[in-house]
C-alpha cells in the first residue's frame, strides 16, 4: 500500500478495520487491546462549524462538561450557523456556561468564517499540514484541537495527537510505562504506527475507555 502521509486519505469502515488488523500484526500491545475490548466504533464528527466549536469547548475540561455545555448551545442556537451564533450576548453565552476565554475564541472562530475570512468548509481539500497550518491561525486553536477535528471530522488516518492527556494515559497503561510518556516520548513511540497513527490512538482510547467501565459505542470522540 502507498505511503498515505502526503495523501488526504479519509477513514471508513473498512480501511479502518484493515489498519487495526495492520497494526495489531506490529504491535503486541495493540493486538492484546483489541484481544481484550474488541475493535472500538470508527469515532467521526461532522465537519463544520459546530464540531469546531465542540471541540474549543472540550479544551482543558472534561468530556462531561463540554458536552452539557453544547447541548445547552444547541438548543439556544438554531440553526446552528456562525451568523446565528453571534446573535448572542455576551450575557446569553455566560448564562450557558461560557468562560470569558471560549467566549472570545469561539465568536473569534465564527466571525472569521461569517466574514468569508476563513474557508472551513474548503479544509477537506488540503493536505494535513496545510490544514494545521490554517487551523493554528485562528485564535484559541492550538495543535490539539487542529489535531482532533484533523482526526475525527476530516477522518485523516495519520494523526496522532500528542497533546491529548487520555492518550498519554493509555499508552502508559497499554504499554506498562512506569510514568505517562511526554509529548516527545509519544511521538517517538508512534512511528511504528505510520501511516494509521490515528487508527492506533483510538485502539489507545478504546483502552481507556472500557478499563474505566465506559462503552465505547456510547461515547463521542
Amino acid at each position: 500500500m502507498p505511503s498515505l502521509a502526503c495523501t488526504k486519505v479519509i477513514l471508513d469502515e473498512q480501511s479502518f478495520a484493515h489498519a487495526a488488523r495492520e497494526l495489531s500484526g506490529r504491535d503486541a500491545g495493540l493486538a492484546a487491546v483489541i484481544e481484550k475490548y474488541g475493535l472500538p466504533p470508527l469515532w467521526t464528527r461532522e465537519p463544520g462549524f459546530p464540531t469546531l466549536v465542540y471541540i474549543i469547548l472540550e479544551q482543558q475540561v472534561s468530556l462531561a462538561s463540554a458536552r452539557a455545555l453544547y447541548q445547552r448551545l444547541l438548543e439556544a442556537v438554531r440553526p446552528f450557523t456562525p451568523g446565528r451564533f453571534l446573535k448572542l450576548t455576551a450575557t446569553e453565552m455566560r448564562r450557558l456556561g461560557f468562560s470569558r476565554q471560549k467566549t472570545r475564541y469561539t465568536r473569534l472562530l465564527a466571525e472569521a468564517i461569517h466574514r468569508k475570512q476563513f474557508a472551513l468548509h474548503k479544509l477537506h481539500e488540503l493536505e494535513d499540514e496545510i490544514v494545521r497550518e490554517k487551523l493554528l491561525t485562528l485564535k484559541g486553536i492550538g495543535n490539539w484541537t487542529a489535531d482532533i477535528y484533523l482526526l475525527s471530522a476530516l477522518r485523516r488516518p495519520d494523526i496522532w495527537p500528542i497533546g491529548d492527556l487520555a492518550l498519554a494515559t493509555a499508552v502508559q497503561e497499554v504499554k506498562r510505562l512506569r510514568k505517562r510518556p511526554s509529548q516527545e516520548k509519544l511521538e517517538l513511540m508512534s512511528k511504528p504506527w505510520r501511516p494509521w497513527r490515528a487508527v492506533a490512538a483510538r485502539l489507545f482510547w478504546h483502552a481507556y475507555l472500557c478499563k474505566r467501565g465506559q462503552r465505547s459505542a456510547t461515547i463521542s470522540l
